[in-house]
C-alpha cells in the first residue's frame, strides 16, 4: 500500500494541473470503489474551482471552493494520471509500466485549466481506494482523521511527544510506530527503515524507550530523528514506488533503490562494521526486515 511519501509525491505531481482549475465534469464510471461514492458526488463538484491540494497521513485532500474537500485514498493499486498535456505522455524513464487498461479508469476529472482542457484520471485495478466528500471545517472531527497522531514531517513530532505516547506501553516497537493514533502516515516500509537507522529492534517494547519519569531516553531521541529523516529522504526521492504505485505523471521514484533493510532478507547489513545479515520476521501479519546483530 502506498505510504506517506508516495501520497505526498502524488499530491505534488497533481498540484500544478489541478490547483486553480475548474471542474467541468466529474465522471464516475462505477457506483463505488472500496465504498460507494457519496450521494450526488459528481453534482457537488461540477463547475467549481479547485483551491488547493493537501495531504493528511496517507490521504490526499482536494480543497474545492465553497469549503468542501475531496478525500482520496489510493488503496493498494490506485494511481492518478494526467491526460491532455504532451509532457504527460513520456515523462521520463520507466522501470515498470503504468496501468493503461481503461477498464480500471473509474473516475475522470474533466478540468478547465489556464493551459487548456486536461483530464485527471483515477485508475485502480483492485478498487481498494476510495473517495469521500467533507466540509473543511468538519475535517478534524471526520472519522478518518479525528484519532490521527502527529505527522512525521511536522515540527510537532519530537521525542517528548513520542515519549508521552509510548510511556508504559508493553507493545512491540514496530506495532507502536504503525499505530496511526501515535504517528500519522507511517507504514511498514519506512518503519523498518527508521528502526534500522536507529539500531533498535522491532520487537523491543515501546515503553523501554521512556524513563520512569516519562522522559525520552537517548535512544528515542535518535529514533525520532531517524523517522523524520527517512520520510524526508523518501519524499525527496519521489516515493518508493513499489509494485503498482506510480507518480502522478507516470514516472517512478527511486528511493526503493536506497532501501537499507526493507526486502533485503539474507543480504549483508549495511551498518558500517556490522557483520550481520538482514532477517525477516512476521509481526501482525506483516513482514519485518531487520538486522538482529546491530538492532537491539
Amino acid at each position: 500500500m502506498p505510504e506517506l511519501p508516495e501520497v505526498e509525491t502524488v499530491k505534488r505531481g497533481l498540484a500544478p494541473v489541478m490547483e486553480g482549475s475548474r471542474i467541468r465534469r466529474a465522471e464516475l464510471r462505477r457506483p463505488d470503489l472500496r465504498f460507494p461514492f457519496p450521494p450526488a458526488f459528481s453534482e457537488a463538484l461540477e463547475g467549481r474551482r479547485i483551491v488547493s491540494l493537501g495531504r493528511r497521513a496517507k490521504y490526499l485532500l482536494i480543497d474545492i471552493e465553497g469549503g468542501d474537500v475531496v478525500i482520496a485514498h489510493l488503496g493498494m493499486s490506485g494511481s492518478f494520471r494526467v491526460e491532455g498535456a504532451p509532457e504527460a505522455e513520456t515523462p521520463g524513464d520507466f522501470h515498470m509500466p503504468r496501468s493503461k487498461d481503461t477498464r480500471h479508469d473509474h473516475v475522470v476529472f474533466h478540468l478547465e485549466t489556464a493551459d487548456g482542457d486536461r483530464r485527471v484520471v483515477y485508475n485502480d485495478p483492485r478498487r481498494f481506494g476510495f473517495m469521500d466528500l467533507a466540509r473543511r471545517q468538519d475535517l478534524a472531527a471526520h472519522p478518518f482523521f479525528r484519532d490521527l497522531g502527529e505527522e512525521p514531517t511536522g515540527n510537532t513530532l519530537d521525542a517528548d511527544y513520542i515519549a508521552a505516547k509510548f510511556r508504559g506501553r508493553q507493545t512491540p516497537l514496530k506495532a507502536a510506530l504503525l499505530d496511526q493514533k501515535n504517528i500519522a502516515g507511517l507504514g511498514n516500509i519506512y518503519v523498518c527503515e527508521a528502526l534500522w537507522r536507529a539500531h533498535l529492534s522491532p520487537e523491543r517494547l515501546a515503553g523501554t524507550l521512556v524513563t520512569a519519569a516519562g522522559k525520552p531516553k537517548k535512544e528515542l531521541v535518535v529514533l525520532t530523528e531517524a523517522i523524520r529523516q527517512v520520510i524526508a529522504d523518501a519524499i525527496e526521492a519521489g516515493g518508493s514506488t513499489l509494485r503498482d504505485h506510480i507518480r502522478a505523471d507516470g514516472s517512478l521514484g527511486y528511493f526503493q533503490h536506497s532501501f537499507s533493510v526493507y526486502d533485503r532478507e539474507k543480504e549483508p547489513c549495511r551498518t558500517p562494521g556490522c557483520t550481520g545479515t538482514i532477517g525477516r520476521i512476521v509481526q501482525g501479519g506483516r513482514s519485518t526486515f531487520h538486522c538482529a546483530a546491530c538492532q537491539k
